[in-house]
């Protein structure tokens, strides 16, 4: 019986200390949260409802552990008044911690626990056993973080745990709740950068400690056997005369912004346009070539900061913007020690009132007269045709490219036509927006090409449009007569030569217009006149009756059009053999949207003979114009290794192509 009213009494108190142990833990969660140094919680990390406040309820607590619980049992031994006024107690600590109490039930909180832990004093503190709880691991160290718990909402809390253990456990974290840690924060990870190559795979980029040269290392592919010397003659089988060439397309920096799209692997800094002009200049002063060909130069870059640096460097520019709105242009610079100019003759493609030249791009051509030194006595060195373009980049129009580059052909022909019919050595560089092998390419290689009925994107290469239903094609004559440029790729002016000498009029000749065609015909309304217009002149026999009109025709300027071919004579031949043969990969001088490919390309002109084995194929020797040597380009896999291009080493979206030459140095 006794045992059994010990129980009775004994039971509120159990509950009373199981509340009690609870208000510790949270007042201890709360003191702890008030001590952080880390920002303020949000949401569900927010500290318990707030009866008492956090210093208060460790007055409390602290009170509570001096005084004891040896009153706890005194009290209970009163009887069921003290019964009651503990069960009261702990229904109000439990509706205070389940925060669903009023404002004046919050007031009461102080007061109220105050006087249930006196009456506790004499019961020991419950432990996390007798309560049926797991206990707390021991944790080594003083490294602890907040994680949410899962628990209902009205008891939303955070529990301690070690930093050990968070990085075991994951949980999704919910993006209205923000961590919080007594140590230090790691360092946040950099975000990779955005692919926007779709169906691609990324290659990672190489580790930091590689550096961009490195990896982006170019060979030069020497093809001489001797060396030059100081002054740029080779000595062989007789003197050459050694000079240098690069042709680069340096990413004009306002078309870059208007396709920023092409540009999202790039970091922001290195689309600068300061940090971009420093590495250009630095590329040209390593390589320094003799006479440099640019494409997509800007026209205030150029002129406040390209050509007066360029000029220190020695060099001497020429500069054609594009017709329009736009730019952008062309550039070519020599070296003035190394060369002296002919002439320079700016090659615009647009044609008012035409369709089909109705685009801004532009070309330049120089005629420049390589200088050799005094000490070689009376010897001279051929005159150097050298041109520059950057062709039409849309794909479907490769009835726009052909014609662009018939003006340009047309320019170089009369340009680098010498007194005897020939021709000078010529370097035609470019962007040309042509892949190798496509039908553009193989014009200016093979010097012929049948286009009629070609579909017009087929010209370049670029992009297959074959799966869609209507395709522009080529008809015949691809370009109209007015333009004055015949299917050979020549000026009409050009095609026939300068009469030697005045046609003589003699007697002769001034009697063959008695018996014209004309003459023999009486005038309607002539008025007769006895012995002067009654009567018919009588043709004589054997006469022939178009013989005026035969002379006539010889007059007239002869227009030569084939049908749907067209034609050149200057025997060009690339540089590049647009193959790596080391990696079995193609070459590539730009990686737009993560594909590589060739569209920049050096021709020079050498010496063609005939195939035996192969009629439709010509191959090459070397002519009057010798190629020494070439800096070698990289595949679309060591590109993607360094994030594609631009890239911090290489600020241009294309490779620049360098080459270098020998011409002969002959006697007058």
């Amino acid at each position: 019986m006794i045992a059994s009213c010990l129980c009775y009494l004994l039971l509120p108190a159990a509950r009373l200390f199981r509340a009690l142990s609870d208000a510790f833990f949270t007042c201890r969660k709360n003191a702890l949260l008030a001590k952080s140094s880390a920002p303020q919680v949000e949401g569900n990390f927010a500290m318990a409802p707030r009866g008492p406040d956090q210093e208060e309820c460790e007055g409390l607590l602290q009170q509570w552990r001096e005084e004891g619980s040896s009153q706890v049992l005194s009290t209970a031994s009163e009887g069921p008044l003290a019964d009651k006024g503990l069960a009261q107690s702990s229904l109000a600590l439990l509706m205070n911690n389940s925060g669903e109490q009023d404002a004046a039930s919050e007031e009461k909180w102080s007061s109220r626990q105050l006087s249930d832990l006196r009456e506790a004093e004499n019961l020991d503190e419950p432990s996390p056993e007798m309560l049926g709880e797991e206990p707390l691991p021991e944790v080594e160290g003083p490294m602890w973080a907040a994680v949410p718990m899962q628990m209902a909402h009205q008891y939303a809390d955070c529990a301690v745990l070690p930093m050990g253990a968070l990085a075991a456990e994951q949980w999704e974290e919910d993006p209205a709740m923000v961590a919080w840690s007594i140590a230090p924060e790691p360092m946040p990870q950099e975000e990779a950068p955005l692919w926007p190559f779709e169906g691609l795979g990324q290659l990672q980029p190489p580790p930091m400690e590689i550096p961009y040269h490195e990896i982006l290392w170019r060979d030069w592919e020497d093809f001489s056997t001797t060396q030059p010397d100081a002054q740029g003659l080779e000595a062989g089988d007789g003197p050459q005369f050694q000079f240098t060439l690069m042709s680069y397309n340096i990413l004009a920096q306002d078309l870059m912004q208007q396709s920023s799209e092409l540009y999202l692997h790039c970091h922001p800094d290195i689309l600068n346009w300061s940090y971009r002009f420093s590495n250009l200049m630095q590329e040209f002063q390593h390589w320094d070539p003799d006479i440099l060909c640019l494409q997509e130069v800007q026209e205030d870059h150029y002129w406040e900061q390209l050509e007066p640096s360029l000029r220190m460097m020695g060099f001497t520019c020429f500069y054609k913007r594009r017709t329009g709105c736009k730019t952008d242009g062309c550039a070519v610079c020599y070296k003035p020690t190394r060369f002296r100019l002919l002439c320079a003759s700016p090659v615009e493609y647009f044609r008012p009132g035409l369709e089909l030249l109705n685009r801004d791009n532009v070309g330049l051509v120089l005629l420049l007269q390589p200088l050799v030194p005094e000490g070689l006595g009376q010897v001279s060195v051929a005159p150097l045709c050298v041109a520059n373009t950057h062709v039409l980049y849309n794909p479907r129009r490769g009835d726009v490219k052909l014609a662009q580059m018939a003006i340009l052909l047309a320019e170089v022909d009369k340009v680098a036509r010498l007194s005897d019919g020939s021709h000078c050595p010529i370097i035609l560089c470019g962007d040309l927006n042509s892949v190798p092998d496509s039908p553009l390419y193989n014009f200016i290689r093979d010097g012929e090409l049948q286009y009629h009925g070609m579909p017009a994107w087929k010209v370049s290469g670029q992009e297959d449009f074959s799966h869609q239903l209507y395709q522009r094609k080529l008809q015949a004559p691809l370009w109209p007569s007015s333009l004055g440029i015949t299917d050979c790729c020549q000026y009409v002016t050009t095609c026939h030569p300068k009469r030697s000498e005045r046609r003589k009029y003699g007697r002769d000749f001034l009697l063959r217009f008695r018996f014209c065609n004309i003459a023999c015909q009486r005038p309607v309304g002539l008025v007769l006149m006895e012995g002067v217009t009654d009567t018919k002149q009588e043709r004589p026999a054997g006469w022939a009756e178009s013989v005026l009109e035969e002379d006539a025709s010889e007059l007239e300027p002869v227009f030569p059009r084939t049908t749907g071919t067209i034609q050149h004579c200057l025997h060009l031949t690339s540089v590049y053999t647009h193959f790596l043969p080391q990696h079995g990969r193609p070459e590539v001088t730009t990686m737009p949207l993560g594909l590589g490919t060739t569209v920049d390309y050096i021709f020079f002109s050498a010496e063609s003979y005939k195939n035996g084995d192969r009629t439709d194929q010509r191959l090459y020797g070397d002519g009057t114009l010798k190629l020494l040597g070439r800096l070698s380009l990289l595949s679309e896999e060591i590109l993607w290794a360094a994030n594609g291009l631009p890239n911090p080493f290489c600020s241009s979206d294309h490779l620049c192509l360098l080459a270098s030459f020998g011409m002969d140095v002959t006697a007058p």
